[in-house]
This record gives C-alpha cells, sequence and structure tokens, in this order.
C-alpha cells in the first residue's frame, strides 16, 4: 500500500508533536518531516520531497500564508493544506491567493485531517468547495483576479480556446472532484483527465486547479449553481 508521505509545518512545538502522534497512527500515511521555523521550510520541502504539507497559517502574521505560496511556486507537485484556529472570509481569500489545496480548521478530528490529507493526495482541492460556497469570497476572489499581473499573460493571450470536453471536466473541478473521480464520473482514463487539467491549465495560463476554476467563472464557461 501507497503510503502518503506528509511534511509538518508549525510554531508550536506541542501541535507538532500531537499531530505527529496522531497521524503516525493512520493508515497509509508517514510523516517524514517537521519544521516549526517557517524560513526554513521550502528548502526543507525539496529536500524531503513530501507528498503533502500540513502547516499552520501562524497568525496574526499570516507568515504560514506565505510561506505556502513559495512552496507553490518551488515545488507546484507539493499541495500545500493550512490550519488556522479560527476560520474566516479573509483568511480563505488569503489561503486561495496562497495557492493552497485545502483550507482547514485546528478543531478538527485526527480522522476528517486524515481524509483532508488523502483527498488532497489523490488531487482534489476541497478549498475550491469553500471558495464556491461562499459568496463574498468567490466575488473578492474574482475582482482580485481581474488583475493580469496575477494570472501572468493574462485570459486575452490564450493558446486556444476550451474544448467542450475539457470545459466539461473543469466543471467537474469545481465541483471539488479528484481526477480518478471525474474519470470514473465520465467513464474515461484517469490519465485522459491528467492530460485535459494539464492542457486547461496551459490554456488558461493558471496557476493551479482553483485558479482555473476562477478563470472559468470569469468567463462564464462553468457557474456556482
Amino acid at each position: 500500500m501507497e503510503r502518503i508521505k506528509v511534511f509538518l509545518v508549525d510554531r508550536q512545538v506541542l501541535f507538532l508533536q500531537g499531530m505527529r502522534m496522531a497521524l503516525s497512527a493512520e493508515d497509509g500515511i508517514e510523516v517524514v518531516g517537521e519544521s516549526d521555523k517557517y524560513e526554513e521550510v521550502p528548502s526543507l520541502i525539496e529536500t524531503f520531497s513530501p507528498d503533502v504539507v500540513l502547516m499552520d497559517a501562524c497568525l496574526p502574521s499570516l507568515r504560514g500564508l506565505d510561506i505556502a505560496r513559495q512552496i507553490t511556486q518551488r515545488s507546484p507537485g507539493v499541495p500545500v493544506i493550512i490550519l488556522t484556529p479560527y476560520e474566516d472570509d479573509d483568511q480563505l481569500f488569503l489561503a486561495i491567493k496562497s495557492g493552497a489545496a485545502a483550507y482547514l480548521s485546528k478543531s478538527i478530528t485526527t480522522e476528517e485531517l486524515a481524509s483532508a490529507i488523502r483527498r488532497v493526495f489523490e488531487g482534489e482541492h476541497p478549498i475550491s468547495e469553500s471558495f464556491l460556497t461562499k459568496p463574498r469570497v468567490a466575488s473578492r476572489v474574482l475582482k482580485q483576479f481581474q488583475d493580469l499581473s496575477l494570472i501572468g499573460k493574462g485570459v486575452e493571450a490564450l493558446v486556444a480556446p476550451l474544448s467542450p470536453r475539457e470545459i466539461e471536466i473543469l466543471g467537474h473541478v469545481a465541483d471539488g472532484n479528484s481526477n480518478k473521480q471525474i474519470a470514473h464520473n465520465l467513464k474515461i482514463s484517469e490519465q485522459t483527465i491528467k492530460n485535459h487539467i494539464t492542457s486547461i491549465l496551459r490554456k488558461l495560463d493558471a496557476n493551479d486547479r482553483t485558479h482555473a476554476v476562477v478563470l472559468a467563472l470569469r468567463h462564464g464557461w462553468i457557474s456556482m449553481e
């Protein structure tokens, strides 16, 4: 059975120890490293090559969100789960901008955390679900991405418009489905889904799946309903 390699980041050493003990008892999950020094994290991620990073938002400075952004830029294949003492729309907005795959309260159970880790490992982005159910956050994100500096060359520089199949797949992504779930729903191979996702990100010049959903919403290709 493939084990999901997890790297833990939190400024509180006691919380790090608790997470390590709790997750180590979960089948299929292995804690490969941890740190309470945020400035070291991006380079440590490259050294340990984890499958998932679990990171404290580090309030009130939100240092964790800054580091999450660095990780998604330097190690784009490593999803980041943000943990926070409390959830609010402002933090969710910043977590989306950082490229995080999930945004969770520290009050969740070990079982819920393990489930989130497995979902993210499978390619799901639970943060998309949070985004789509928060109209105020959705509005802010859509407005933010009007700034072309945040989307590289901009939507106007698309290589080609999305195909009907790619739009269909992006709709499934917006619903929080993993590549495996989309493949099952559409009755095509998971590799084909991965190929389509790669094509979508390239055509939209998108940083990640959530960014692609935002851009598709802007253009009306998919809806929040």
